[in-house]
Order: structure tokens, then C-alpha cells, then sequence
């Protein structure tokens, strides 16, 4: 199962988790959490301004940051046996594996990297159209339902790509 991933946090250089998205590719699972105790005092201004104001959104997702691994494993258990997660960065990367202090869930077997398909305008059309209103940019939750719509607009458009070259 393929489940896409994206975080907020404080800053590049002194990173505390802020939150978490994570939507597996068929829209069935999802978890969003957000730390109640993280540091606001070491959160850059680009946070402070674009980030802050989307917390607290999602209510029953506020949880303290000594109970995040715990609610993430229970999640993962819930999930099929292989399961790899998508980004775009390798600090939601790094992020998650703090979370978890090294120790991944039993059914974790990869990454797929998201960085390459960015630059392509399906992706990045697709990742745009969702964002909204209602769904805004720099939302843990949002920005990873809308790396699953990327991906989805592109898989769609490589198979069409892969039928024509083909003749099929």
C-alpha cells in the first residue's frame, strides 16, 4: 500500500514536529495529528505565519508529542503488511524516523520519492487544484491528500502515455 506523508514543523535547523498527514493511495486511511506541546518559540516566521494559523482545524487531532509514536504505530497496524510512504522531502523523512526513535512498524518496507515528479505539470497541476479554501497550502493533512492527487494525475496520464507508445 502506497501512503503519502507530509509534516509541519518549527525550522530547518531545530526541528520539533508540528504535524502529520498520512493518506494511503485509495483515500480509505488517513491520520492527521498535531502536537500541542511543541515549541513555539523556535518556529520561524515563515511557520509562525503560514502554518499556526491552519492548527487546530481538525479538533480530535490534538494530542501531546510524548503520545505521537504510540498513535502512529496503532495506525500503521491497521494497515496491510507492505506498506511504503511517499514525500517530497527528506526531512518529513527524517521526521518520521525520530518519531518512531529508529524503530519502524513491521508492515513499513520503502519510500518512493516524490521530488522527481514535481516538476511535472501533471503533478504539480493536479497537487495545486486541490489545494482550496477549505484545503489550504502548509496543512500536514491537506498537502498529503493533495501529493495523492498529484500522483493519482500522474499515473493516470503515464498510463495514458504508456498505451499510446505502445499501441494499446
Amino acid at each position: 500500500m502506497l501512503v503519502f506523508l507530509d509534516t509541519e514543523f518549527t525550522d530547518f535547523s531545530d526541528s520539533q514536529l508540528i504535524s502529520i498527514g498520512l493518506v494511503s493511495e485509495d483515500g480509505q486511511h488517513e491520520l492527521y495529528l498535531e502536537v500541542q506541546d511543541f515549541d513555539r518559540a523556535i518556529c520561524n516566521s515563515f511557520v509562525q505565519a503560514e502554518v499556526w494559523r491552519h492548527l487546530g482545524l481538525l479538533p480530535n487531532a490534538i494530542t501531546r508529542e510524548a503520545d505521537i509514536q504510540t498513535r502512529l504505530r496503532a495506525w500503521f497496524a491497521t494497515l496491510p503488511r507492505s506498506v511504503t510512504l511517499a514525500c517530497d522531502s527528506q526531512h518529513d523523512r527524517d521526521l518520521l524516523a525520530d518519531t518512531f526513535e529508529g524503530e519502524w512498524p513491521v508492515n513499513f518496507v520503502g519510500w518512493l520519492d516524490l521530488r522527481p515528479m514535481i516538476d511535472s505539470g501533471i503533478f504539480d497541476k493536479a497537487v495545486a487544484a486541490y489545494h482550496s479554501k477549505d484545503s489550504p497550502w502548509h496543512h500536514a493533512l491537506y498537502d498529503a491528500r493533495a501529493h495523492r492527487a498529484g500522483w493519482l494525475a500522474w499515473m493516470d496520464a503515464n498510463k495514458t502515455w504508456k498505451r499510446c507508445s505502445t499501441g494499446a
